[in-house]
């Protein structure tokens, strides 16, 4: 007996019950789709942001590493891994990683304990606590460039504000941004303070995260406020000092706007990140070839330092 006349005898009942299941099979496939088309569809305007701004860049800049270029910035020759042998060679990676990793040192820690400690304080709802929140939170409001405006008259050596408090204090001058000793100290300064908003907001939303239960049976076995912050505070809102951790440092090796405009580099290369080297080779030097190894190299520590705290600081974290 052939299948044709086996579903042929099929009951009716049997046959409207495969009818429908197929039916049914048929009209989810179609939601599913359309369901897919929209999702691409409401993606799609990133995705092509991300291929313009993200992909498209990055392609070009491991190819323009592999060439060499002429005055005017056109392709030259293939040259292969030279641009990244002449950026070792030169003493550019290693002078630039080590001011760019005081800079790190100097920024993180501090910027990140400065955040938590106004957090901590302001975490009780005081009167009046809803001003000192907008005050700490208000530099995250301004950008790289107004931030950067405002303390090179703060730091200017003879109408800065911060000489003129030092004087009334009995200390001489500072050359904030003409000396290599503190030029950097400088910049960090600023960095710490323009970044202090955004640490702020993000470890005082962690802080007001923790359910008040616990703070109220810890007060009820009598802790303390150190002891409850240290036994409790500081575990529970460890996922957010890390969040606050991996973002600060990749935006401390990232940091461009405010060394241009105070220092361009100086004096002495004493302020001379990497990523101002890179843009110096690539944008005053016109050399985009070693300009693009210099890319990829801080692209490949970024991504580096990143993995480390994932796979070993994150063990360190506490999640609920």
């Amino acid at each position: 007996m052939s299948e044709l006349d086996n579903r042929i005898s099929l009951p009716a009942a049997r046959r409207r019950v495969s009818d429908t299941k197929e039916r049914r099979t048929a009209s989810l496939r179609v939601q599913r789709m359309r369901e897919n088309l929209l999702a691409y569809g409401f993606l799609a305007p990133s995705l092509l942001l991300f291929a313009v701004f993200l992909f498209y860049p990055m392609f070009k800049s491991v190819y323009l590493s592999l060439h060499s270029t002429d005055p005017t910035g056109q392709i030259a020759a293939y040259v292969g891994l030279d641009n990244f042998k002449a950026v070792f060679q030169s003493g550019l990676f290693l002078q630039g990683m080590k001011v760019t990793l005081l800079f790190v040192l100097f920024t993180v820690p501090t910027g990140i304990l400065a955040a938590l400690i106004l957090a901590a304080l302001t975490h009780n709802r005081f009167k009046g606590m809803r001003l000192f929140q907008f005050v700490f939170s208000l530099p995250v409001v301004l950008s790289v460039g107004s931030s950067a405006v405002i303390w090179k008259f703060l730091f200017h050596p003879t109408l800065g504000m911060l000489n003129y408090l030092l004087s009334k204090v009995g200390i001489d001058p500072i050359p904030w941004l003409t000396s290599p000793d503190w030029a950097l100290v400088s910049i960090s300064i600023m960095t710490i303070w323009m970044n202090l908003g955004f640490n702020y907001i993000i470890l005082s939303s962690g802080l007001q995260g923790i359910p008040d239960e616990i703070y109220e049976s810890a007060k009820i076995d009598g802790a303390g406020p150190l002891v409850t912050f240290r036994k409790i505070s500081m575990p529970l809102l460890s996922p957010t000092l890390f969040f606050v951790t991996v973002v600060s440092i990749i935006g401390a090796f990232q940091s461009f706007g405010q060394i241009n405009i105070l220092t361009r580099g100086g004096p002495m290369d004493s302020t001379n990140v990497f990523v101002y080297s890179i843009y110096q080779e690539a944008f005053v030097n016109f050399r985009f070839g070693t300009g693009s190894a210099q890319a990829l190299i801080l692209f490949a520590v970024i991504m580096l330092l990143t993995l480390i705290q994932f796979k070993w600081v994150e063990r360190k974290v506490h999640y609920q």
